[in-house]
Order: C-alpha cells, then sequence, then structure tokens
C-alpha cells in the first residue's frame, strides 16, 4: 500500500514538474488580452450565414 502510495505521488509531482510551465506559459497567452479576438472570431464563425447555409 506504502509503495502505491508512493508510485501515486511520484506521478503526481513528475506531471506538475512537467506540465506547470506549459500551463503558466498558456496562462499568460490567453490573457484577458486576447480574450476579445478570440471571442470576435468564434461569433463570427458561429452566426456565419454562409455555412449554416452551406452544411
Amino acid at each position: 500500500m506504502f509503495l502505491l502510495l508512493l508510485f501515486v505521488l511520484l506521478i503526481q509531482f513528475f506531471t506538475y514538474w512537467i506540465f506547470e510551465p506549459l500551463s503558466s506559459f498558456l496562462e499568460y497567452v490567453l490573457e484577458i488580452r486576447t480574450f476579445p479576438i478570440i471571442a470576435l472570431i468564434g461569433l463570427i464563425c458561429l452566426f456565419s450565414v454562409k455555412n449554416i447555409e452551406q452544411n
């Protein structure tokens, strides 16, 4: 049981160590500054009449 717990803790530590810089970078890139641009592109694609009529 102790070995299993140690194994799980090691997996969690290495997962944090590998993905924390990536998530921190993505959080910086996708900050509030870029949200209006992403939202505008999403709304244009969502409400584009041409896309709906072609399908």
